[in-house]
């Protein structure tokens, strides 16, 4: 992947820049239409990038959750990751088996790591400690070991 990974699509470009209102009005309305419609794009690096997005709008809505849902499902990793996160960040325990399912996966990352830490559900910790062992990734090796000390205090809650 470049060092500077963008969506092609230029309304996401706009999002990105800030450049794209979201609020109560009509044409928030209408820009949160279009962003949830974008978490279904052709182009992977749009889907990724929209769902990315509305996750960060941290909306917890049943066309949100919905779009999400479907995301977490998606075909591409990456989509799938934002999207778990996403969920992490408005319901936990929405996010609980799609996050479950994906750290049985081959492969981990930041977004997924990020959302088991929000989750801090016990029992994700055997998977979790799957990417344990350590790797050439510091940061990700921090992010396993927080998400995996987050379940563990769960326990004791």
């Amino acid at each position: 992947m470049p060092d500077r990974y963008f969506p092609p699509s230029e309304f996401l470009q706009a999002v990105i820049a800030d450049d794209v209102c979201f609020g109560g009005h009509v044409f928030g309305e209408a820009n949160l239409q279009r962003l949830i419609a974008a978490t279904r794009h052709t182009d992977a690096a749009n889907r990724d990038w929209a769902v990315m997005l509305l996750s960060q709008l941290k909306l917890d809505r049943p066309d949100v959750r919905a779009a999400l849902s479907e995301a977490a499902e998606d075909d591409a990793f990456e989509v799938r990751a934002e999207a778990i996160h996403g969920l992490a960040l408005i319901d936990p325990r929405a996010a609980l088996p799609f996050l479950s399912k994906a750290l049985r996966g081959e492969t981990v990352s930041m977004p997924l790591l990020e959302a088991a830490e929000l989750v801090a559900d016990p029992m994700l910790i055997c998977d979790l400690e799957a990417f344990a062992e350590g790797s050439d990734d510091a940061f990700l090796d921090t992010l396993v070991a927080n998400a995996i000390a987050a379940c563990r205090a769960s326990i004791v809650k």
